[in-house]
């Protein structure tokens, strides 16, 4: 039996949950810690912009064991998925574990010298130290914002201007009457620019540096998840660690496969009428595609078409006394403007030493299935495996790394392992497939049956697909197949 473990897991949200969960079922003595006063992370009310929804389907945006209630629409809105989360955390009596309001400052080797992390903990005004076994980073993707200023910013904010990153946006009645400028191309871009435009703004325009594939929640009538979430399209695309045999098969494929993707795109050309508002991007589909492509917001090309929503390819050069002046040279009307220019990845307080071995020079980040680090023992990631559906990726991850954790993985990898499959992926992600490199290359779409398949794998699992080889290939990942999945892998307890 494993050894009875002090846990500490970072973060309370869809990833904290999951790992807290993981861990404690297990028998380990679990504290988490969240820096907020509420669980949610991202989804937390505060914090997310008015109209804010999923852009996975409720069914891929789930835990295995709790599915999102049926009167839920099929893209939930955001407190419909903070509500969810409530509703998971109270299924398993996880809120018994967090502390919140409570923030981690600082993380370094155990000060005694025995095995696991000293973390700095900070809340109510007052500092102390703890020391742990193991410790799970769950504060994913969308943790710290990137927050970027430009010249003439001072005086444009003392002349009453408004400047605010994208997750300020909280109060769509001061869109009213102004002149409205939002910064990005993502999602979270353009759902400010449509609800901005809704909400009465004089003018709106979406500036962004180049033009990327958008996937809408329907294409051609079809449901996106049967197009994008099937294992059948996922092998269409170069992924990690193909075995000669899958190569040749690749590119006698080739011509067929080509096809498949030209077909996809004159569809989503004519459907969204990319070209007449100049959003045809140069790239092919099948090389952009990652965690990065954002699915349209429901009113985006309304907006272009009536003019509500203005597009403008360039970015922010600075603030004039007649307005804003972009890299195009035009200077445009700004009363507001909102800077959708996403968050920082990072693990600000595990000390720089460990963060140097951790993060390559081109911010690439060097971790064994998406999770752990040779040189960092006694700790691991939950929700760094960014994907389309992270709710389902962040449970299987957590329950993986309990399972390395405790030296119960059916294969446990050693160092050597573990470095020449860092080193793949590496040279995988800059040479054969660069859109893998969005967000430090912690991200596994569209490869999802291969990155569950591996960690499925590893946990020797007795099953891992499901009965009817049809519904495998060419149906989405199902939350409840995995639970069963997961049920099927040998059974342990921590003592």
């Amino acid at each position: 039996m494993a050894k009875r473990k002090m846990v500490a897991v970072i973060g309370g949200g869809v990833s904290g949950l999951a790992a807290a969960k993981a861990f404690d079922e297990r028998g380990h003595r679990v504290i988490g810690f969240e820096r907020s006063h509420d669980f949610g992370g991202v989804w937390e009310l505060s914090r997310s912009y008015p109209d804010v929804q999923t852009q996975s389907p409720k069914d891929l945006y789930c835990y295995t064991d709790h599915p999102m209630p049926q009167e839920y629409p099929e893209w939930p809105k955001g407190p419909q998925v903070h509500a969810y989360l409530h509703s998971y955390a109270d299924k398993h009596r996880l809120a018994r574990l967090f502390r919140l309001g409570t923030s981690i400052t600082a993380m370094q080797r155990r000060k005694d010298g025995k095995p696991g992390w000293t973390l700095t903990i900070t809340a109510a005004g007052r500092t102390w130290e703890e020391n742990f076994d193991f410790v799970a980073v769950c504060t994913g993707q969308f943790s710290e914002r990137n927050i970027i200023t430009h010249p003439g910013q001072d005086s444009f904010v003392a002349r009453g201007g408004q400047v605010m990153h994208s997750s300020d946006y909280t109060d769509p009645s001061l869109m009213a009457g102004k002149d409205v400028v939002v910064l990005g191309g993502s999602k979270s871009a353009t759902d400010i620019a449509v609800n901005a435009a809704k909400s009465g703004a004089r003018s709106v325009r979406l500036v962004y540096r180049e033009n990327v594939w958008r996937v809408p929640y329907f294409v051609g009538g079809i449901n996106f998840k049967k197009l994008l979430y099937m294992r059948a399209q996922e092998q269409q695309f170069n992924q990690w660690g193909k075995t000669p045999v899958q190569r040749v098969i690749a590119a006698a494929l080739k011509p067929l496969v080509w096809a498949n993707f030209r077909g996809l795109e004159t569809l989503l050309k004519l459907q969204l009428g990319l070209k007449k508002h100049n959003m045809v991007p140069s790239t092919p589909i099948e090389k952009e595609v990652s965690c990065s492509v954002p699915i349209v917001t429901p009113g985006l090309f309304e907006g272009l078409n009536d003019g509500s929503i203005k597009p403008v390819i360039g970015t922010f050069e600075s603030y004039q006394e007649e307005g804003l002046r972009l890299s195009t040279g035009e200077v445009v009307p700004c009363d507001v403007a909102i800077l959708a220019v996403g968050w920082k990845l990072g693990v600000p307080y595990l000390a720089k030493e460990y963060r140097d071995k951790l993060i390559e020079d081109d911010g690439q980040y060097r971790v064994y299935r998406l999770s752990v680090n040779p040189d960092l023992p006694d700790m691991g990631f939950v929700g760094f495996n960014s994907s389309f559906c992270t709710v389902l990726s962040a449970e299987m991850i957590a329950n993986w790394l309990v399972r390395y954790a405790d030296g119960k993985l059916a294969h446990q990898p050693n160092r050597a392992e573990m470095e020449r499959s860092i080193e793949m992926m590496l040279n995988w992600r800059r040479r054969e497939r660069p859109a893998a490199q969005v967000y430090g290359g912690l991200c596994s779409a569209p490869f999802h049956f291969k990155h569950f398949d591996e960690l499925l794998a590893d946990m020797g699992a007795r099953i891992r697909k499901r009965k009817n080889p049809l519904t495998e290939q060419f149906a989405p990942p199902d939350a409840t197949a995995y639970g069963q999945f997961l049920a099927s892998t040998p059974q342990y307890q921590a003592s």
